[in-house]
């Protein structure tokens, strides 16, 4: 019953490992990557881009707007933090739709 039990583990870590290897895996790992870096890199130029235009541009994000106190670095400070649960967003609706399901199949295929 033990070698049973042993050989069937064996049996499932050759199953992992092929699917480790297989090309559905690393099709996957290569989009979440891609979908990730790009997220990424939307996210860093949208705040970086904002601290070094505060930075060197003070005369030009101090000015006033609407005839009130506020200056325009406060609507831009506030677009980089909507962006940023914007691109939030899009990653949690790619995951769910594409990636998540994409999972299971690929869970699925462990258990034959």
């Amino acid at each position: 019953m033990a070698n049973a039990a042993i050989r069937t583990e064996q049996h499932s870590k050759q199953s992992a490992k092929d699917l480790l290897e297989s090309t559905d895996f690393k099709a996957l790992v290569s989009t979440r990557m891609r979908v990730s870096a790009t997220l990424l890199a939307v996210l860093f130029v949208t705040y970086y881009g904002y601290i070094i235009l505060a930075a060197t541009a003070k005369e030009w994000v101090s000015q006033k707007i609407g005839g009130g106190a506020t200056t325009l670095a406060i609507p831009l400070g506030v677009a980089s933090i909507v962006i940023a649960f914007v691109l939030t967003a899009i990653y949690v609706s790619w995951a769910n739709k594409s990636y998540d399901p994409e999972v299971e199949r690929l869970k699925g295929q462990l258990k034959h």
